[in-house]
């Protein structure tokens, strides 16, 4: 793949399904037998690539082919939101980018770094890795952050009680498994070119927003656009979704990339 060399960041949604993917194991919902490219959804996660950087947000069960999808040949960080099973079980699959450039930088906070250690205890040995497997270079983030030439702003939200990060690059801002946002974190989304935030489906769920929440956001937030990720089979056919959606407001899907200008 050609490096990216703008440094306004682009954004790719390597992932834009829940955390049993669509179609789901063995279901005839009709979404599910759908044949429309953009109802088969692997698990939420995206790449932000600006300069020649390639950063990571979350590492799903898919990770793999989405990396091979996104021809992504170059990975410079990992951003975790939390530490749920469809956003960090495929972190042994950055064996390639190890075995090529070293270790992998990772970013989270306390908590999930702590999860991560238990769950790949092989990959944090601090003794020397088992011939075969990768290692990261642990990178504790509470606040903002300075990425190369870039502020990473953190974000706060909750997954029901639980406290997990967003992220905004530039005029990027990226969510998912949100169900609230504290009031204090919109200053820090004024002037978005782009927000993506979640919609699980139509009705109201105890640990993520509904379409109705989702849209409820973007009009308080303004961005110039929104798109909608972590998206289970229940909030309808794509087409449909997206012909009832406000202006400016999208149903994002697996390998749509999108500017910040």
């Amino acid at each position: 793949q050609d490096v990216y060399l703008t440094s306004n960041p682009q954004i790719t949604f390597l992932g834009t399904g829940t955390s049993q993917g669509i179609p789901v194991i063995g279901s005839n919902h009709p979404v599910c037998l759908s044949k429309d490219p953009k109802d088969k959804r692997l698990r939420t996660s995206a790449l932000f690539q600006w300069d020649d950087k390639s950063v990571a947000i979350d590492c799903g069960p898919d990770f793999r082919m989405q990396m091979i999808n996104s021809e992504c040949d170059k990975l410079d960080a990992i951003f975790f939101t939390h530490e749920h099973n469809d956003h960090v079980s495929g972190l042994d699959d950055i064996r390639p980018f190890y075995f090529k450039q070293g270790d992998v930088p990772i970013y989270a906070n306390n908590r999930v770094i702590n999860a991560l250690r238990k769950r790949f205890e092989y990959i944090f040995k601090s003794d020397g890795n088992i011939p075969g497997t990768p290692n990261v270079s642990v990178n504790e983030i509470e606040q903002n952050f300075k990425f190369h030439n870039k502020e990473i702003i953190v974000l706060n939200a909750y997954h029901g009680k639980l406290p997990i990060f967003g992220f905004r690059i530039d005029n990027i801002a990226y969510f998912t498994d949100v169900k609230t946002i504290p009031d204090e974190e919109f200053d820090k989304l004024k002037n978005l070119d782009v927000l993506v935030i979640n919609a699980l489906r139509i009705e109201a769920h105890y640990s993520h927003l509904s379409l109705s929440d989702a849209l409820k956001i973007i009009n308080k937030v303004k961005p110039k656009k929104a798109y909608i990720t972590h998206i289970s089979h229940k909030l309808g056919f794509h087409q449909d979704v997206q012909k009832k959606l406000p202006k400016n407001v999208y149903l994002a899907y697996d390998g749509l990339v999108v500017n910040s200008n």
